[in-house]
């Protein structure tokens, strides 16, 4: 079950230049606006600032990514709208992420999507202990991403492309982020990076191999099925699909409550896809002195940035309906969802109101607000 939602709004900003993407199909490539604290483009050598808020990801290689995490300690899902990039190397204009800091890495290359199962101590990008996190994506309540303005690039087609579609989940010790570089007349990139799944955790979203705690591995992966999708037949040579949707419950403008999404949750992704090439490296590093970051020791937190802490404190799970939404374990029975086959135009059509929400249930469509 998708869903299909009513609106949106840009930020008058400079459009994002692709000059040299390939011909990819509508959907990859972003075509918005880069974050009004971004530089115009991913850039190698930026100087070190640790009190950084700019907001461009690039995900390039098993030592080369950004992740997205609070500009002071904060629970994630009281800081998603305004998080930073953190970067494993001195780039983007970005905060640098501490060598020690990731302790395991599956940087995994396949023909739709280019992911990044990964673990650390991420405490020291401002993610408190214990807090179990949330999911970010180019979507969010108002539309212009989670963080607002954040944007994320990758090379893996051979140069520097500005994509559409990603998701990264991260909570305190773990983090998975996925950006969806290719599609088809079956999946696109929408499909593909499916953002309505924050409460079902890594492993259900973004299957792959998450014993990777002390090891770093680049690897060429089969495609997983997107996310929440089960084939249940052939018809003509076309596969059949069921589609789970999260349950979700809330409250129209008027006071009513609604609820959306299936009773039942399925126990896991339908396959976990396989990976073949595997190159592994002793670790990851940039080089850079601790002190340099405003460290002491390989433990210690970097200085509070207080001013650009905003967000008001509520739970410590996402405002999009996370709790938990990094544990790789997700738990619960076979799907009930309706069989249906899926329309990539369904999944591309999703905008986000920006006051008022009106949901509306009609078979297996709804219009409601997940972020």
């Amino acid at each position: 079950m998708f869903s299909t939602l009513a609106a949106a709004f840009m930020l008058a900003l400079p459009v994002i230049s692709n000059a040299q993407a390939p011909n990819l199909p509508p959907g990859v490539i972003a075509t918005g606006t880069m974050g009004p604290t971004n530089p115009p483009a991913p850039t190698m050598g930026t100087a070190l600032n640790q009190s950084s808020v700019a907001r461009l990801l690039s995900v390039n290689a098993v030592d080369d990514f950004c992740l997205f995490a609070p500009p002071a300690p904060q629970d994630i899902g009281d800081s998603e709208t305004f998080e930073v990039a953190w970067c494993t190397k001195q780039r983007n204009n970005a905060r640098v992420i501490p060598d020690g800091t990731i302790t395991g890495v599956s940087f995994l290359k396949t023909d739709f999507y280019v992911q990044i199962i990964g673990y650390g101590d991420l405490t020291k990008l401002n993610i408190p202990a214990g807090d179990f996190g949330g999911e970010l994506d180019p979507h969010g309540a108002f539309g212009d991403g989670n963080p607002i303005g954040g944007n994320v690039t990758s090379n893996i087609l051979g140069s520097d492309m500005n994509f559409a579609e990603w998701m990264l989940y991260i909570d305190f010790n773990q983090f998975c982020i996925r950006v969806c570089t290719n599609a088809n007349s079956t999946y696109s990139a929408g499909n593909m990076c499916w953002h309505e799944l924050d409460e079902m955790g890594c492993a259900f979203v973004m299957p792959g191999n998450y014993n990777v705690n002390g090891t770093f591995e680049t690897c060429d992966a089969d495609v997983a099925y997107p996310p929440g999708w089960y084939p249940t037949a052939t018809v003509n040579g076309v596969t059949q699909f069921s589609t789970f949707a999260q349950r979700f419950t809330g409250t129209l403008p008027g006071g009513s409550v609604y609820t959306v999404g299936d009773l039942t949750t399925p126990a896991s992704a339908f396959t976990t896809p396989s990976s073949s090439n595997c190159v592994t490296v002793p670790t990851i590093s940039n080089g850079i002195a601790l002190a340099s970051l405003g460290l002491t020791q390989a433990g210690s937190a970097p200085a509070a940035n207080t001013a650009a802490a905003t967000g008001a404190p509520n739970s410590g799970s996402s405002g999009s309906g996370s709790g938990g939404s990094s544990d790789p374990n997700a738990s619960g029975s076979a799907s009930n969802a309706k069989t249906t086959q899926p329309s990539s135009a369904t999944a591309n059509a999703q905008l986000y109101p920006m006051i008022a929400l009106w949901a509306v249930l009609s078979g297996v469509g709804a219009i409601v607000l997940f972020h």
